[in-house]
Formats: structure tokens, sequence, C-alpha cells
């Protein structure tokens, strides 16, 4: 028998990571619809945009005023938008967003390219965001992009990843996200990877990220879970895909998480229909259809129900 969790957090980042390649942006309006929607369905952490210069990411340019417009949350929700340096701390602070999220690439090769440092070293200069953070009551947590492998270095040495992993903890974060931009992760990997990062770093909190690029990601949630990991990112209708990253496909379908995890009878909390409606809504928006298998075929469970009354 499987080990496996009897709940699992969800967080839904297509409002980010999902919308941050689309050529057509959806107006502030929709966004704070797709927001207040996801809030409906019961999404306890949602990743609403990110505090990058606008003229870099245009998708995002609007993140300070969705923070500023969705006035009060429900008890247990959690907001959190991505940020690059003290300024997006800054940004935070005057939006009124409470959680903030620093990222670093595992891949040496790619760091020192586009940054002219070290992921070590990246992450050392987070302090003063850490400071800043700490000082105005917001919370701050870390990823790690592309821990598992990279096109640049292929498998990502775990020597590499502890290291990162420790000059997260000294700068003070203990929530790290291990993101697989790259979407190269595969399962014994994962679960190797998993157990690794639980039983050395005990006070570390986890989260992971997978990307669906060769049709994996399902196959390696399920193998995090065995390893004991409780909290995944996920993106309706598999929006997103890091444009740093060649080849990098979209985001694991938040529907098809869901839909796996409800025929597992692993509690999420969220209706997946309600999630279901909401990626129609935004492929209306966007005018191109979702990557996702269960908005093409539907649940289970109600093909069941349709065949039983026939």
């Amino acid at each position: 028998m499987m080990n496996l969790p009897s709940k699992v957090k969800i967080c839904e980042v297509g409002l980010r990571d999902g919308l941050q390649n689309e050529k057509v942006i959806p107006t502030t309006e929709q966004k704070l619809e797709i927001l207040r929607g996801f809030i409906d369905a019961g999404y306890p952490v949602i990743e609403v945009g990110s505090f990058m210069h606008p003229k870099k990411v245009p998708q995002m340019a609007d993140t300070d005023e969705i923070f500023k417009k969705i006035g009060t949350l429900p008890a247990g929700v959690e907001l959190r938008a991505l940020i690059p340096n003290v300024r997006g701390v800054q940004r935070a602070v005057d939006c009124g967003c409470k959680k903030v999220k620093l990222n670093v690439s595992a891949s040496r090769m790619h760091n020192l390219k586009n940054l002219n440092r070290t992921p070590e070293e990246s992450v050392a200069g987070f302090a003063d965001c850490v400071e800043m953070a700490n000082k105005n009551n917001i919370a701050i947590s870390g990823s790690i992009s592309m821990p598992f492998a990279s096109p640049w270095e292929g498998r990502t040495p775990v020597e590499d990843v502890d290291a990162i992993i420790e000059a997260y903890l000294k700068v003070g974060i203990n929530e790290i996200s291990l993101s697989d931009a790259s979407g190269q992760a595969v399962p014994n990997q994962v679960y190797e990877l998993c157990r690794h990062v639980l039983e050395k770093y005990k006070d570390a909190t986890w989260w992971l990220h997978f990307h669906n690029t060769r049709g994996a990601a399902a196959a390696n949630i399920l193998a995090a879970m065995q390893a004991g990991m409780t909290q995944f990112d996920a993106s309706f209708g598999g929006l997103g895909g890091c444009p740093f990253v060649p080849g990098a496909a979209g985001n694991v379908s938040s529907e098809d998480v869901i839909n796996m995890l409800d025929e597992m009878g692993i509690e999420t909390g969220i209706d997946v229909l309600k999630v279901m409606n909401l990626s129609r809504k935004v492929s209306e928006i966007l005018g191109h259809g979702m990557d996702s298998y269960v908005l093409r075929a539907g649940r289970s469970c109600d093909l069941i129900a349709k065949n039983s009354e026939e």
C-alpha cells in the first residue's frame, strides 16, 4: 500500500505563472473576478501576480492594484506575489500584500549567465528583502528553480540544492519551493530529493511546483506525496511556463490535479467544478484552449453517473 497523506494543500499560480506569457492580457477587473472565483472555489493559497518591472512583464503590471482592490479576505486564505528584490518588498508594503516569494535558479550556469552570481550569492543578497519584510510583518518564502535538472547541465547535483537551501535558511527563509521549471523531473528522482530534504532540513516547510512539459507532472506529484510532501502549486487550465527556460511548456493543470486527488480520496477543500468553469471563462478571454485533460474529458464520476442514467 502507498503511504499517502489524507489532505493536500494546493496553491493556484495561474494568475501569475499562467498569465505571464499570454499575449492577451485580461483587464484588472477580469483578474479580480477570477481571483474572487478562486477564493470562492476554496483555494487556501493563491499567487496573485508579481512585482517585476512592468516593462519586462507587462502582464503583471497591475498586481499592486489587485491587492489594493481585493478587500477583506476570508479566514485562512493567503495571497502571495513573486518579487525580484527589495523594491518588490516595498511595493508589497505599499499595496497591502502580506506574503512574498523570492526565486533563484539551481542551474549555476543559468544564474551566472543572467546575474553574474552563483545561486548561493544570489540568496545571500536576499538578506535585505528578509529584513524589510520582517519589519513590515510580511511573510517571505523562497523558491529554487530547476532543483531536479536544467537544460544546460542536466541532472542537478543534490549538493547544489543543499547549498541553496542552506543559504535560504541562513538569511531567515524556511519556507522553500522546489520548482521543476524545465519539466525534466522524473518520479524516482522526485521521491529521492523530497525524502532527502525532509530528513535533512526538518525545520523547513516545503512546496512542490511541477511543469507538465513531458507529461510527468501528475506522476511527480504522486512520488512527492509518497515521500511525505503535502503542498503543491498548480495552474488553471495548465497555463504558463517559464519564459527564460528553453522548451518549458505549461504548468500542471489545477483541474487535473484536484480531480486526481478527489478520485484518490485525498482532501483539498477545493471545488473542481468551480475551477473548471473559471478555466472556461479565461479560455474565452484569452482566445485559445486550455491544456487540461479534465476540461476535455470531464470528471470520471460525471461520466459514470451519465452512463448509469442511460
